[in-house]
């Protein structure tokens, strides 16, 4: 799904559900400017999509139009399709990483991140019956799917083989700070980009 899809769903998403929802409100929901959000709601408007009604006190409302919810359904397809796809793709990637790392004799493995690739290495690692050592994140979070989650500091005293990267838009940050934690360069694996 492109990015005026995903901008398009969650505008109809968010004027459906409350009608006098204010642009200035749309506008930080989709980290664009003021001006851009009108010119978004002024397409839907155009396309037969939403029905902007101005009310008394210079206030306006929006409603979504029958052309407008079947849109809406469209574009709700399409996000879980591009989401399913992702994930299965992700998966496979999970998979592959660490069949490699098990056939380079790797058991011990530590998950740096707490996010949702975290969540699917741990499933990953239990079905390829590896060790999960543990949960390291330099964030806030004290626990994940019931496990303490560490600061990066804890690396200097566990025994492990190989640390696995679960978080793709901070990698870079990550393996920064797994060198500064003195983790060598091939007990790190990194999910690489996408094909």
């Amino acid at each position: 799904m492109d990015l005026q899809g995903q901008r398009d769903l969650l505008l109809l998403t968010e004027v459906e559900r409350d009608g006098a929802v204010t642009q200035r409100s749309l506008a930080m929901k989709l980290g664009v400017a003021l001006g851009l959000t009108n010119l978004y709601l002024k397409r839907l408007a155009r396309k037969g999509y939403i029905k902007i009604i101005t009310i008394p006190s210079q206030r306006v409302r929006y409603l979504v139009t029958p052309q407008g919810v079947a849109e809406k359904s469209r574009l709700t397809y399409l996000s879980m399709q591009y989401s399913l796809s992702h994930y299965r793709d992700m998966r496979a990637r999970l998979r592959e990483t660490l069949s490699l790392a098990a056939q380079q004799g790797i058991q011990r493995v530590v998950i740096y991140g707490t996010g949702e690739l975290a969540e699917m290495a741990y499933l990953s690692l239990r079905e390829m019956q590896l060790t999960l050592v543990g949960f390291v994140d330099d964030g806030q979070q004290e626990s994940f799917l019931s496990y303490p989650v560490w600061r990066s500091k804890a690396l200097e005293q566990w025994e492990f083989d190989a640390v696995l990267v679960a978080d793709l838009e901070e990698s870079s940050r990550y393996q920064a700070e797994l060198g500064r934690r003195c983790v060598p360069d091939e007990k790190i694996f990194v999910l690489g980009p996408s094909v």
